[in-house]
């Protein structure tokens, strides 16, 4: 009886210590990641992360520009797949702060990718705020720290050129497509 209760435990020991984890999809956006960018990602850890990809890391030579460096992530293929806006310009230990997806792969967990109309938006998520910028207007949805940019092109003309006019989301056409989106950390 002792070797039977024994060999139990052993067992579910091993079986549990087996237990195979999920990989991680590279293009799921979640709030505090994207595939293995998370927020905490410093610059210097983007060789390790988009090891199969390549990076395109711009230095303006003036560290007193004032502006922050945007790091390019292309696939082999040379397609764009992401802008990195870090902290700190120049800086390899500065986080990154932004993301902007360019790739219509990457999805949140609720499907909005760059294929989504504003009615995937409107109806997976509750929107925070509407800015009227521009040439864009911008969609706020705090609750995944995400701004969804559609072009003005996609609205009514009345509201195209008017930059100090209060855009609610009844005024945006439901097929109104995603120009491109960006997480915030």
């Amino acid at each position: 009886m002792k070797n039977i209760f024994f060999a139990i435990i052993i067992a579910s020991v091993f079986i549990t210590s087996c237990s195979t984890d999920k990989p991680v999809d590279p293009f799921l956006v979640k709030k505090h990641n994207i595939g293995l960018l998370t927020d905490s990602t410093t610059v210097r850890e983007l060789d390790a992360i988009f090891k199969n990809d390549s990076i395109v890391k711009y230095v303006s030579g003036d560290e007193f520009a004032g502006s922050i460096n945007v790091i390019e992530i292309f696939d082999k293929g040379g397609k764009k797949l992401l802008d990195l806006y870090p902290k700190e310009a120049l800086d390899s230990t500065s986080v990154i702060s932004s993301v902007r997806i360019k790739d219509e792969r990457y999805k949140t967990e609720r499907n909005i990718s760059l294929l989504s109309t504003f009615k995937d938006i409107k109806d997976n998520h509750r929107i925070s705020k509407i800015d009227n910028l521009i040439n864009t207007v911008v969609i706020s949805i705090n609750e995944i720290n995400t701004s969804f940019a559609i072009d003005k092109k996609e609205l009514p003309s009345s509201l195209r050129f008017d930059m100090n006019a209060t855009i609610d989301a009844i005024q945006i056409p439901e097929k109104a497509k995603i120009k491109y989106f960006m997480i915030h950390w």
